[in-house]
């Protein structure tokens, strides 16, 4: 663990050249932690919007923190913090932009959002109203298309949960999202498969379509379809291979017939 330690200007700069030259120094790297964590945790939890990411956000500003004592340059006369701070807040807000949306979007359409969010807030200030896209696109100097296509794809920052409570059904609980969804109704199957079978039927002849209503809509064996039509089984047989074989000829192979014995 970092040992926590006040340090003074000139002990940060010694510390941070020596690191530069030994990045693999845990003794330089636990000192250097140990005094800007705070520092780290007061930045990255100025954007966690709530407990789940505030742990990602503070490992992220860490690596700022890194990048920064690697590129630190005394000689231009800045103390390490001025130039620390942009550094790691700039290594929050690009994760925050590249890893944080549900949905993947391009980062055009990430960094065009927060200015559209700024000037919509300016204007209404300015205005005393609401502004029109067109008003934002020309504040931004932006297409209204473009305005457009960024405001609706800023929707997909969060995901909804299929569970997300969206109204209250009065006396039966609460109405979901995911009750929202339509299923598949399986009337229209069978509806289908009933139209494709009576245009099929119309191929067999009479003691074909018999034999079928007998064997396959009354559950009697051959046999017993040969007796009531006065016939072997061996001729049922014969006559109901035939008739299958028409239905196969016509019906489509992938609707799911195979599964029904045809």
């Amino acid at each position: 663990m970092p040992t926590k330690s006040r340090l003074q200007q000139n002990e940060i700069r010694q510390l941070i050249a020596a690191y530069q030259k030994s990045p693999d120094d845990e003794t330089l790297q636990n000192k250097l932690i140990g005094h800007y964590e705070n520092l780290v945790g007061a930045l990255s939890r100025k954007f966690a919007g709530n407990r789940e990411v505030r742990e990602d956000l503070f490992q992220v500003g860490m690596i700022g923190l890194f990048s920064a004592m690697k590129k630190y340059d005394p000689s231009y006369g800045r103390s390490f913090e001025s130039y620390a701070v942009p550094t790691i807040i700039g290594e929050v807000k690009r994760y925050i932009r590249d890893k944080t949306w549900s949905v993947h979007v391009p980062r055009c359409i990430k960094e065009l959002s927060p200015k559209i969010r700024r000037a919509s807030e300016e204007l209404t200030g300015s205005l005393q109203r609401s502004p029109n896209i067109n008003e934002i696109a020309q504040a931004i100097g932006e297409s209204t298309e473009k305005v457009l296509e960024t405001m609706e794809m800023v929707r997909s920052y969060n995901a909804l949960s299929v569970d997300s409570q969206i109204n209250e059904d009065s006396g039966c609980g609460s109405l979901t999202l995911l009750d929202t969804f339509g299923t598949r109704d399986q009337g229209y199957e069978k509806v289908h498969k009933k139209m494709i079978l009576e245009t099929a039927f119309k191929l067999l002849s009479k003691r074909e379509k018999e034999i079928l209503l007998f064997t396959y809509f009354e559950n009697l064996s051959q046999k017993e379809a040969g007796d009531r039509l006065g016939i072997s089984q061996m001729h049922a047989s014969r006559i109901q291979r035939r008739a299958l074989q028409k239905l196969r000829d016509v019906l489509p192979a992938d609707d799911g017939w195979s599964s029904s014995g045809i």
